[in-house]
């Protein structure tokens, strides 16, 4: 038999095998097997079942045709009648199979290719399988490997038990690799494909900072420093958040080294890239601060709400401040988390005179007062005529020059200015028609019932079916610039949070869902929070 003339070269070939692709053993020999089995059927009949077995000590192949135990044979080739089954095994049961030996075979050329291609496909995939599985656990990783080739810009590494490819728009700007040269790169994606797994490395990913300074610092790699947050505009300039969790241990200096030869090291390998290393603090106020360096900052105000920042710094701070191209506040933005709008101290003073005017005028034309009058409640930081409605008489009585009879009248004509306000409204949402159901939404206001009017939302109903960035908008951020789209009620003094409960209980009066589904969330948030703590 000239497949088994020598079962210690068989083996011997499948150790081989083995040994060059990496794989194990078993799977070779079973390849070998399956395509024995092919050969087989080539000979006896693609329709015959035919089984190969290997001996893997001996190197022993052993073929057998497979008949399924059956009342009726339809087949002779494929089935066996139960009665002559159980003269070879008397447990032999309808839908078993009985091993029928075959006799040693000799492979002709065509079957011995055919073998050949069947062997090589399986190997193939097993290669495949164990490239993915390897480096399907190295993702989050940096791999070292040598340039292979590169194509229309995009880099080919080999890795040396596998390929990636660095495309064009992750590797670092003016950067340019040839054949043979060694490259350092960020595993980012492994994905199995067709045509074995594809391995995407990157030299521009936020991460590969990361893993390059946790290489560099002990004190990152043990945990004593954390990096918190990284933003980079590759080959130019990044910053990055360290954190110490031992106050001792300075985190800035951990990671800037003894003259600096930490930071130069990460610095080296991404071609010069400059590296702004900066302290994380819990105060997003004192974050922003520190991320904008080296610029100084004069005063900032916090709009919690929208995750927005307005800095305000000297007039001869705001070039450093901004950057080159708006770079430092781009990548202190990114860094942060915060839409940060810079302004000088001039045009802070500047703002800050018109809101002064603005209010003044809304309060002489809504309280008929003069303008002496109107600057005083506008100084006195009353941004609002309801606030003067329903503000304690006490604090207009306490302003210096005014009474309580003078607190008493301002507060009347305030209200009668928002009655007047009110009545016109209601008239216009009338008018609109907009559904007086509507009003029993906690919060929900002729103004805004008019705004919704505007918009073609006048039945609860159709209030029910809008999302809290229908109400409140919402921001996009592309390539570094955020992009906000007003909602309905963006003039109105509501939080997502409000917007969010009164689009609830629209829901929940309209039958949408239960109580306990609109309870569900809190009660989420609330375990959310027991975790946290």
């Amino acid at each position: 038999m000239a497949v088994s003339a020598n079962r210690l070269e068989l083996l011997q070939i499948a150790d081989a095998v083995a040994r060059e692709k990496v794989i194990d053993r078993e799977i070779v020999l079973a390849a070998m097997a399956d395509a024995i089995q092919k050969a087989a059927r080539s000979r006896y009949g693609t329709e015959t079942n035919i089984r190969a077995d290997i001996n893997s000590k001996t190197g022993e192949i052993r073929l057998q045709r497979l008949l399924e135990v059956v009342e009726v044979v339809e087949d002779y080739g494929t089935q066996i009648a139960l009665e002559l089954a159980r003269d070879r095994n008397v447990e032999a049961k309808i839908g078993d199979f009985i091993a029928d030996p075959l006799p040693p075979m000799d492979f002709g050329r065509i079957a011995a290719q055919s073998a050949k291609q069947v062997i090589v496909q399986k190997v193939r995939e097993a290669e495949r399988d164990r490239q993915f599985d390897e480096f399907k656990d190295r993702m989050g990783e940096i791999v070292n490997g040598t340039v292979k080739r590169v194509e229309y810009g995009n880099v080919i590494v080999d890795l040396g038990r596998g390929e990636g490819i660095i495309r064009r728009d992750e590797m670092i700007p003016r950067e340019a690799f040839r054949y043979g040269d060694r490259v350092r790169a960020f595993v980012y994606d492994v994905r199995r494909e067709q045509r074995g797994p594809q391995i995407f490395l990157s030299r521009t990913h936020p991460q590969f900072m990361v893993k390059l300074f946790t290489m560099e610092v002990p004190e990152i790699y043990d945990g004593i420093i954390q990096i918190k947050s990284v933003a980079r505009d590759p080959g130019s300039r990044a910053k990055i958040a360290v954190i110490s969790n031992d106050s001792s241990i300075d985190p800035v200096g951990a990671c800037v080294g003894m003259r600096g030869s930490r930071v130069q090291a990460v610095v080296g390998e991404l071609q010069g890239e400059k590296i702004d290393i900066i302290p994380w603090s819990a105060d997003p106020a004192s974050f922003i601060v520190n991320a904008l360096q080296p610029a100084e900052v004069s005063k900032v105000v916090l709009d919690e709400d929208a995750e927005r920042i307005e800095v305000v710094v000297p007039d001869e701070q705001l070039s450093l401040a901004i950057g080159r191209r708006g770079q430092n506040v781009r990548l202190a933005s990114q860094l942060t988390g915060w839409d940060i709008d810079i302004m000088t101290e001039a045009e802070e003073s500047e703002r800050r005179q018109k809101e002064f005017n603005e209010r003044t005028a809304l309060f002489m034309d809504a309280l008929d007062v003069d303008e002496m009058v109107g600057q005083v409640l506008a100084s006195e930081g009353f941004a609002a005529v309801e606030e003067l409605a329903y503000v304690e008489l006490d604090e207009i009585a306490s302003i210096d020059g005014f009474d309580d009879d003078t607190a008493e009248e301002i507060q009347t004509r305030a209200r009668e200015f928002l009655e007047k306000i009110e009545s016109e409204m209601n008239a216009k949402r009338l008018e609109l028609g907009v559904s007086d159901d509507l009003r029993q939404i906690d919060g929900m206001t002729s103004q805004m019932m008019v705004a919704l009017g505007e918009d073609g939302i006048k039945t609860l109903e159709d209030f029910a079916g809008c999302a809290a960035d229908d109400l409140i908008g919402w921001s996009e951020r592309k390539d570094g610039v955020t992009k906000k789209f007003e909602g309905l009620f963006s003039k109105f003094d509501v939080s997502r949070t409000d917007a969010e409960n009164m689009v609830m209980q629209a829901r929940l009066a309209v039958g949408w869902i239960t109580e306990e589904e609109a309870a569900a969330p809190e009660a989420s948030d609330e375990a959310d929070g027991e975790q946290a703590e």
